[in-house]
């Protein structure tokens, strides 16, 4: 892709814009995966660009490339609440739910 001409539309990527998207990634980088990175991104924003020339006027938006609608089964509760037999075997409660050792500092709540 070394031979791809660039538009003079798109904004250089700096290196600058390289460091400060590795540190919004909380990436360290090397010098030659920085070079990388800015090949990349600048190939990108020229796939982009092409994409913008795009006569689209004509074209209607569409939200979703399938014409699917609600592909999901009904949420149908077929068991119940359970709680009941589920506290059956817990070693304390409390106020219908399981009684847990503290883990957090703090005042004890038992």
């Amino acid at each position: 892709m070394e031979n791809i001409k660039r538009n003079h539309k798109l904004e250089k990527i700096t290196d600058e814009i390289i460091g400060y998207l590795g540190i919004l990634a909380k990436l360290e980088l090397t010098k030659e995966e920085k070079k990388r990175a800015r090949r990349d991104l600048e190939e990108m924003l020229f796939y982009v660009d092409k994409l913008n020339e795009l006569d689209t006027s004509e074209i209607e938006p569409d939200y979703q490339m399938c014409p699917f609608s609600n592909v999901f089964r009904e949420d149908i509760v077929e068991n119940g609440d359970n709680s009941k037999a589920a506290l059956l075997n817990a070693p304390e409660k409390k106020e219908g739910g399981f009684l847990v050792p503290k883990t957090i500092e703090g005042e004890d709540t038992r």
